[in-house]
């Protein structure tokens, strides 16, 4: 026999040599060698999960030794173990993946996910919020379905334009840590009140510092303005470092802390910037131009309520809503002095104590209009007036020695955004009115890479636009003949209205099962009976009588000879075929041993090899055989009801009133492991069971979710408000019903 012929483990890929490599055989018959069951991870006790199939296997707690050898596979080894080999060092790092259910790409969970807040965790009033998009609360359109906070969440920031995306992406890299003079941004929430989503950022305690007593600035006044104007300036600074341009700014962006240090909010800043636009499309109409006499008075509109912009931000919002300006024949960039402009009215606003008079608004207006007609000699005339005008008032608030602060100031204010100052010699200029250079050695300002082609503006960017944007969304509706592409579709067409319901009505008492197969629906009641449901029409097609008791769970199975099956809750378990045309009687039909004291059939569910398995009142699972009704054998265990059985992967689970769930092998019917047990004090009655794979979801009367992956506990959640009777995993969805009348998805 070749080397390449040799049987090998199938966890290391070794050939058997019976010395190093000595295979052991596990209880569901696969074999893997000594060292790697040494090696496999051990979740629960007494059991491993076989590598090769899966299934949940006993394990001996003396090891692998004392498992079987494979004697078999040792004779096909030539030479037996004439030629020991070192044994190979296996990883024992196993990937477990966390159960997180979902419809969007793990790519695009992973960009957005650190970003995003808790539905419990954010309280209004605490923070600073910004609306960036929306969803449906579930509400308005009274849908008895409602997706879950995470699914909302995503599926609103996945429909967002790709640039809506990236604004509001580059501003949560950027101010989610703490980043100088800026309010940190906390992430994203979504309020399921009003199905709106919001950018959170904190919220200083002392708010908008214009609320509070400036006080006069007289000559002992320039430390106060100083400090104020600095901080200012270093809260701009800090968004040029991260390639961001303000474009506009209010004396609300601009907050206190508890130590009166002042904090720019990028959310009012936002606000700010959608406010503006709102004014601005009132001014005109797409195709139409302005004059200088409209332009003028948006200008004295916004510095009326303390809302600063600059002329070629301006000029820019008209240009997006198509809005011409007669008088401009200059088209200037927006740079990053174009927030010099800002900080140099605000400062001047600060200065001048009162809103800015008729006289100042003149002024600005005036150099706007006269410098957009490239008059040279009205502009010329016009900076002299305002040079003038900010010495007068700089000169009678702090004295002579604020030459060179009039100075800049008026420069930045030039038309022309290349000929202003920066931010940073702004707050130069300003902090030699405290501390004179010479004396000033030992700071300095590590200033903002000015790259003119990659700052971004705010005011003009997608942020601004989403409140004006945004629309309502059109139904859109499947093609005749399309069908739904699974669970997802599903959702999204219960969600958005598109997939209507119907009700089936005919029994004449609590629907307690549903089951589907052959290409009906059958439904259970407590009025001792079973339908049968058309697919194609939901028309009522036929009635299984027979049962003498309610009729607690049924079950499909869709094999050769597709059969319902239905057990009631006194022990009674008939079988029904489900070929055309249907019968009266029960194809076979018995009943478990009768016992006053308990309440008969609670659960059922059935093995891909021939056999049902019943979750009695008895507190016993019992194993029947499909082809003869007889009883194969019992499991005990728990100490209640057993609510609850479901089958996958080898595996049996069932869930009881005593609040575990058990997991048993199908092969031999021996215990593997319990879940819950040390959970009794905070749990409830479980009522449906759920599996899939690796997963397993188990659902109480308290209304609460626990999942299990790779037999772990890996979430417990609350997520309806009364007794969940009923689960069912889709995939990467779940779906709960509950006695609050609702269906979730998760």
């Amino acid at each position: 026999m070749e080397s390449q012929d040799l049987p090998e483990c199938p966890v290391c890929l070794q050939p058997y040599d019976g010395a190093c490599t000595i295979p052991r055989v596990l209880a569901c018959g696969h074999t893997v060698c000594e060292s790697c069951l040494l090696n496999l991870p051990k979740k629960l006790p007494g059991a491993i999960r076989c590598p090769a199939c899966t299934v949940l296997v006993k394990y001996p707690p003396e090891g692998p030794t004392t498992l079987p050898k494979n004697i078999d596979l040792l004779r096909l080894i030539p030479g037996g173990s004439e030629n020991p080999r070192k044994p190979v060092n296996k990883s024992k790092n196993v990937s477990n993946l966390p159960f997180l259910p979902r419809s969007w790409s793990d790519e695009f969970y992973s960009n957005w996910k650190s970003y995003l807040l808790r539905d419990d965790t954010v309280e209004r009033d605490q923070v600073s919020l910004l609306p960036v998009g929306s969803f449906s609360s579930g509400e308005e359109d009274g849908s008895l379905f409602k997706a879950g906070y995470l699914v909302r969440v995503m599926d609103c920031l996945r429909e967002m334009k790709e640039e809506e995306r990236e604004d509001l992406g580059l501003v949560l890299r950027a101010f989610t840590k703490q980043n100088c003079r800026i309010c940190r941004v906390l992430g994203l929430w979504g309020d399921l009140g009003d199905g709106v989503l919001y950018l959170v950022s904190e919220k200083q305690k002392w708010g908008n510092f214009l609320d509070k007593d400036l006080g006069c600035f007289e000559k002992e006044g320039v430390f106060n303005f100083a400090l104020m104007g600095m901080e200012m300036c270093e809260a701009v600074i800090s968004l040029h470092k991260e390639g961001l341009i303000a474009g506009c700014l209010s004396f609300s962006c601009f907050q206190l802390d508890d130590f009166g240090h002042i904090y720019l909010d990028l959310n009012e800043v936002l606000l700010t910037g959608r406010g503006i636009q709102d004014i601005v499309a009132n001014v005109g109409f797409s195709g139409n131009k302005i004059g200088d006499g409209e332009i003028g008075m948006l200008f004295k509109d916004l510095l009326k309520r303390d809302v600063f912009i600059s002329p070629e931000v301006l000029l820019k919002l008209l240009e997006k809503e198509g809005i011409g300006v007669e008088c401009c024949s200059l088209k200037y960039p927006i740079r990053y002095s174009s927030d010099a402009w800002l900080l140099s009215c605000i400062l001047l606003r600060i200065v001048n104590e009162d809103v800015f008079s008729d006289e100042w608004v003149e002024y600005m207006c005036h150099i706007i209009v006269k410098g957009s007609e490239n008059s040279e000699i009205d502009c010329s005339s016009v900076y002299t007036s305002l040079m003038e005008k900010v010495s007068s008032l700089l000169g009678t608030k702090f004295g002579a020695e604020c030459a060179s602060l009039q100075q800049i100031l008026c420069k930045c204010l030039d038309l022309d955004p290349e000929n202003r100052s920066l931010a940073g010699d702004v707050w130069k200029c300003i902090r030699e009115l405290v501390i004179k250079p010479q004396f000033d050695k030992m700071v300095k300002l590590d200033g903002a890479s000015y790259d003119e082609n990659g700052g971004r503006c705010m005011v003009v960017g997608k942020l601004c636009l989403l409140s004006r944007e945004r629309t309502e969304t059109q139904e859109k509706y499947e093609l005749p003949g399309k069908e739904a592409n699974g669970a997802t579709d599903m959702v999204n067409g219960l969600t958005e209205g598109r997939i209507k319901w119907k009700d089936l009505q005919g029994h004449l008492d609590c629907v307690t099962g549903l089951a589907v197969g052959g290409g009906y629906l059958f439904s259970s009641s407590f009025d001792k009976s079973v339908k049968v449901w058309s697919l194609q029409d939901y028309s009522h097609v036929h009635t299984f009588r027979g049962h003498e008791h309610k009729v607690m769970a049924v079950v499909c199975v869709d094999e050769e000879q597709p059969l319902c099956i239905s057990g009631d809750s006194g022990g009674g378990i008939f079988l029904w075929s489900i070929n055309i045309p249907f019968g009266q009687d029960p194809l076979k039909k018995w009943y478990e041993e009768k016992d006053w004291r308990y309440s008969g059939i609670h659960a059922l569910a059935v093995s891909e090899n021939g056999y049902l398995y019943t979750g009695s009142g008895d507190k016993l699972i019992k194993e029947w055989s499909l082809r003869d009704g007889t009883l194969s054998g019992t499991m005990t265990g728990h100490k209640s009801v057993v609510s609850a059985v479901a089958v996958n992967n080898g595996v049996l689970y069932s869930g009881s009133w005593d609040g575990t769930v058990r997991l048993w092998s199908l092969s031999d019917h021996s215990l593997l492991t319990v879940l819950g047990e040390g959970m009794l004090r905070s749990v409830s009655t479980v009522l449906s069971l759920a599996a899939d794979q690796h997963t397993l979801i188990a659902t109480y009367e308290n209304g609460s979710v626990k999942i299990w992956r790779h037999d772990v506990l890996r979430k417990s959640m609350q997520i309806h408000n009364g007794a969940i009777f009923t689960v069912s995993l889709d995939g990467k969805w779940l779906f709960t019903g509950s006695w609050d009348r609702t269906i979730k998805a998760q």
